[in-house]
């Protein structure tokens, strides 16, 4: 006896339908209204979960040293705010004070630019043009600041603009650090009900899978291209400073910042080297063994890298490395961390579907 199927057109079926298409309209109403609360906060929350992720086995280390996780979080984002903070509100500080005193020296011509050295002229593509300006700034300021008062005022604008962007950018990445550290504090429950959440999404089998492999890229993305970046920035900065290269310090933060950034190294190198040699005080031996050695550790994120990045994960390093790139290229740094999970993650879900499908096909072949 077949069962009877339920009538659409009936008064009550209607009915249910109205009341689930209603339910369903409020609970996207609803998620949109929680987004576009969050929405103003949502870059700040990803930097935080991945400062957290990323930074919580050195937090486990110091809370069995402090006896607690709240205490050893508290140690470090003050740590942080001690280290990045106090030196960035100096910085600023000063370079006020810098540009302040500037315009007063130059307005009242107290303030003089020593004669460039001849070999200014000989840097490549642009040493003329530099010497010739410098020469002329050094002769008469004051004129000088006077012919190109356009040019200057814009190169300070963008340099206050720089400075500004680059403070908001470092005092958001601390309140990202503190919340960080509140999560990090709250490790346990937190890590709990993220895992509830993939478990409720994917299943029981393959959610705790996706869970730990997210955790594992960030801190795999966090070490393989950060700690790649900060490595090279070193080796290269030892090598600047032997070489008495100008403004070492400085470059060497370029140098970390393009490895971040997924951009050779060799954008500072070949401009260093070519320095050693046209204008360095070094011997011949000396620059070649300086040369050699920039170019080598120039090329180390080639080395490091495979080393690094990938490493305890059941995800090839290409894969990886692609989103790390595709991520940064999309949407800034934050985007090596959420690439890098994304492409992990479809990569392992492609690949169950794979595995999931080839036992249907292996015995099909063996029937044949």
């Amino acid at each position: 006896m077949d069962t009877p199927q339920p009538d659409p057109s009936s008064p009550r079926q209607a009915t249910e339908i109205i009341d689930v298409a209603v339910r369903l309209g409020l609970i996207a109403l609803l998620a949109w209204f929680a987004f576009q609360v969050l929405a103003p906060f949502l870059s700040l929350m990803v930097w935080a979960i991945v400062l957290a992720i990323a930074l919580y086995p050195v937090n486990e280390k110091l809370a069995g040293a402090l006896g607690g996780s709240g205490r050893a979080a508290t140690v470090l984002v003050l740590l942080l705010v001690l280290l990045a903070g106090v030196p960035t509100v100096l910085l600023g500080f000063s370079f006020v004070d810098h540009m302040l005193a500037l315009y007063k020296g130059v307005a009242d011509g107290s303030t003089a630019l020593p004669p460039p050295r001849p070999g200014v002229a000989d840097w490549p593509l642009v040493g003329h043009r530099v010497y010739a300006a410098w020469q002329a700034a050094s002769d008469n300021l004051q004129a000088f600041a006077v012919q190109h008062q356009a040019q200057l005022r814009e190169l300070s604008r963008a340099a206050a603009g720089a400075l500004g962007n680059a403070t908001t950018t470092l005092l958001a990445f601390l309140g990202a650090f503190i919340v960080a550290g509140i999560m990090m504090a709250y490790a346990h429950p937190g890590a709990t009900s993220t895992r509830k959440i993939f478990i409720r999404i994917c299943g029981p089998k393959i959610g705790p899978e996706l869970h730990e492999l997210s955790v594992a890229t960030v801190r795999s993305v966090a070490s393989g291209v950060v700690g790649v970046a900060f490595i090279q920035a070193v080796l290269l900065g030892v090598g600047f400073l032997i070489g008495d290269v100008p403004a070492a310090g400085v470059l060497a933060a370029i140098v970390l910042l393009l490895g971040i950034a997924q951009v050779p190294a060799a954008l500072v190198v070949i401009p260093v080297v070519a320095w050693l040699w046209t204008s360095g005080d070094g011997s011949l031996l000396s620059n070649t063994l300086l040369s050699i050695y920039l170019v080598l550790a120039g090329l180390a994120d080639n080395v490091l890298k495979p080393l690094l990045l990938g490493r305890g994960l059941a995800v090839p390093m290409p894969v990886i490395l692609l989103g790390a790139i595709g991520g940064m290229i999309g949407s800034g740094v934050i985007g090596l961390f959420v690439g890098a999970v994304i492409l992990a993650v479809a990569y392992q879900i492609f690949m169950a579907w794979v595995d999931g499908a080839a036992p249907a096909a292996d015995h099909d072949a063996g029937a044949e």
